[in-house]
């Protein structure tokens, strides 16, 4: 039997409301709690803008040792040591569109070589547990107000939403969708791996599959009133599906030549195409309380990293990715709900020569010209997928989980690490980048 649930005030009326702003008391405070609390002097300032500072490789730190980042004076842990703890090979954050940390950051989970996922204490850094009922593709999502619960899938979908009770590693199901689909051959529902529901779990959005994993349609769910609110059958298998963090839209990202990426609203009768293909990106939210989809537009003429907003079609070039004959690769986080208006990006794979966004972890506030803060060298020589850095930003922006491999070539040599950011970062930064008169 399905739980019931409670949400909090939409995205909108929190919007409306100002409440997407941090309490006053967090803003002013300048330490962080946990490895890195007394780290920051209170001169700090975070390195904001284009700078030039080349990657140096450096010694590998033991796990727990707060280190400063040479360029960018940033707290950066090493917060998994997989060589001496339970997860098997090694211990890596997952992907830069799922939140490694739970609601008030007491704890972050970490992805497995064996598929299964593991829970740590975020101040701590101790290993608590392996996580009952997860494993593979289970595409788990931390509850948005409650520590303790995460929501997760049967690996490679299923046809229930579970939900973990972190403490006690016991789960119960919040959603059956047997019966309710207009599929009757549906036999799995999932994201396909990289989406996310609405900021506040409200409304999720899911591709329905055979048993074969043939597509039959998506469909966006509400699980506060445990029903289907739009559905539409499709012949293209997306790449992948995520509800935007509003709600208000459901985004199917296919690749060219099968529609592209595609926002549609939630009853699914009306749509808007954000990009004529699939690329590296997510979703987050402006200081209105806007969609707003960020990704790179590898065919624009300078590379654009981009911004599109869900709500009114308005596309926005953010700064050019082509510099002086170089290019990158890279993931977006955006995850940042309790703090909108930026993104997260973690930068790797370079071609040509290197230049100031490469190789990198930076904030990017989504405005013309934005404000960029440089928040740390990742280390990581990638390999193949798993030493991607895929960097992961905390709902408030003061916590960030990387992935790296730390100067080695392994591709199974790496661990997870965290960048411990003052709560008044980006109002700092923000100031340094427009001074007041």
């Amino acid at each position: 039997m399905s739980r019931a649930l409670s949400f909090p005030m939409s995205l909108r009326r929190l919007a409306a409301a100002g409440l997407f702003l941090l309490p006053a008391l967090l803003v002013a405070q300048s330490q962080p709690s946990g490895p890195c609390a007394g780290f920051y002097p209170a001169t700090f300032q975070p390195v904001v803008g284009k700078v030039t500072a080349p990657f140096r490789p450096s010694p590998r730190p033991p796990k727990g040792v707060a280190q400063r980042d040479p360029y960018f004076g940033t707290c950066v842990v090493r917060a998994t040591e997989a060589a001496k703890e339970p997860p098997s090979d090694f211990a890596r954050n997952d992907y830069s569109r799922r939140q490694a940390f739970n609601a008030d950051n007491s704890r972050f989970i970490v992805y497995a070589y064996n598929g299964f996922w593991h829970l740590y204490d975020a101040n701590t850094l101790q290993h608590l547990r392996v996580l009952n009922g997860l494993a593979g593709d289970a595409e788990p999502q931390w509850h948005p107000t409650d520590p303790r619960k995460l929501f997760y899938l049967p690996n490679l979908g299923g046809m229930q939403l579970l939900q973990l009770d972190v403490e006690t590693n016991t789960s119960s199901t919040v959603a059956n969708f047997s019966g309710k689909l207009p599929w009757a051959s549906a036999a799995r529902v999932w994201t396909k791996s990289e989406g996310s529901p609405s900021a506040d779990a409200r409304y999720w959005c899911f591709q329905a599959e055979t048993a074969d994993f043939r597509i039959l349609g998506v469909f966006t769910y509400d699980l506060q009133t445990q029903s289907v609110v739009g559905s539409r059958a499709m012949s293209n298998r997306p790449d992948h599906v995520s509800m935007s963090p509003s709600g208000r839209h459901c985004v199917v990202s296919n690749l060219s030549g099968e529609g592209g990426t595609v926002a549609w609203n939630r009853s699914f009768t009306t749509s808007r195409q954000l990009h004529h293909t699939s690329e590296h990106s997510d979703i987050a939210l402006n200081t209105a309380g806007e969609d707003v989809f960020v990704f790179v537009d590898y065919q624009s003429n300078e590379g654009d990293l981009v911004m599109v907003n869900l709500d009114t079609g308005v596309r926005t070039a953010l700064f050019g990715t082509y510099i002086d004959r170089s290019g990158t690769a890279y993931h977006v986080s955006g995850k940042n709900f309790a703090r909108p208006g930026w993104v997260l990006l973690s930068t790797y794979g370079l071609s040509g020569p290197e230049r100031w966004l490469h190789e990198r972890i930076l904030a990017v506030e989504l405005a013309a010209n934005p404000t960029i803060v440089n928040i740390a060298h990742h280390q990581s020589r990638v390999a193949q997928y798993w030493s991607e850095p895929h960097a992961s930003v905390s709902r408030d922006f003061t916590r960030v989980l990387f992935t790296s491999n730390w100067g080695s070539t392994s591709d199974t040599d790496i661990d997870a690490y965290m960048v411990q950011l003052p709560p008044d970062l980006l109002q700092r930064a923000r100031s340094l980048s427009c001074p007041a008169p």
